[in-house]
């Protein structure tokens, strides 16, 4: 029990807490599900609220509005936890660090973007659609975009530093070429259309990084 700065008493509950991180996922799974459904402009805040089995309010107060359930349903995609997770923290990137020499780095990373692409890459998609018509949703799709591309420069430094990568190309050049094969619209062309394994894709993009970007090729 602590006391407020009124001199009141103030209180934490654990249980309150855990029934609000509940609600939380609830809305935005709701908000998931309609978005891929519905799109964008066809999701109301009414029909996540009513998905979800809480009032209107509960959305605004657990996560906000529209653009802001949108921008929790693309992070938690990526994280693939119930909330956002810096490039930095996630577990992948840690052992991506820790890794020692150039193709376990590529094929972790690799593994790792097969995994969250099932996750991320329908709401990705639905997201690039809405960005055509929607303020919102560009300056989001923008906001991710920009991301990765900053997040690939700092994975091909990681890399350059094992001595394996090829020398005629800058690491500029290379960013941008995991930069444009990471993305869902090279998963959706593969693994939707044609019908590959999420493995499969894996196995095929740790291969192809390495024959482009490492020395022996």
């Amino acid at each position: 029990m602590q006391r407020d700065v009124n001199g009141g008493r103030s209180y934490h509950s654990p249980r309150r807490a855990e029934q609000a991180a509940a609600t939380r996922t609830a809305v935005v799974s709701a908000a998931r599900e309609l978005f891929l459904s519905e799109g964008y402009s066809g999701t109301t805040i009414a029909a996540v609220a009513a998905r979800a089995h809480v009032a209107v309010d509960t959305v605004y107060a657990a996560v906000g509005r529209k653009p802001a359930l949108l921008r929790e349903v693309v992070e938690t995609s990526i994280s693939g936890t119930d909330h956002a997770v810096p490039a930095r923290e996630r577990d992948y990137v840690v052992r991506i660090r820790e890794a020692t020499g150039v193709r376990a780095k590529i094929l972790i990373y690799a593994d790792a973007v097969a995994q969250i692409q099932g996750r991320l890459g329908p709401v990705y998609l639905a997201l690039r659609e809405a960005a055509s018509t929607d303020q919102d949703c560009r300056e989001l799709w923008e906001t991710i975009s920009s991301r990765r591309a900053a997040n690939m420069r700092a994975f091909v430094a990681d890399l350059r530093v094992t001595g394996e990568l090829r020398t005629d190309l800058s690491d500029d050049e290379m960013a941008d070429i995991v930069w444009s094969m990471n993305g869902p619209e090279h998963w959706a062309l593969l693994v939707h259309e044609r019908g590959w394994t999420s493995e499969r894709f894996g196995s095929w993009l740790a291969d192809a990084w390495t024959r482009i970007l490492t020395v022996a090729g």
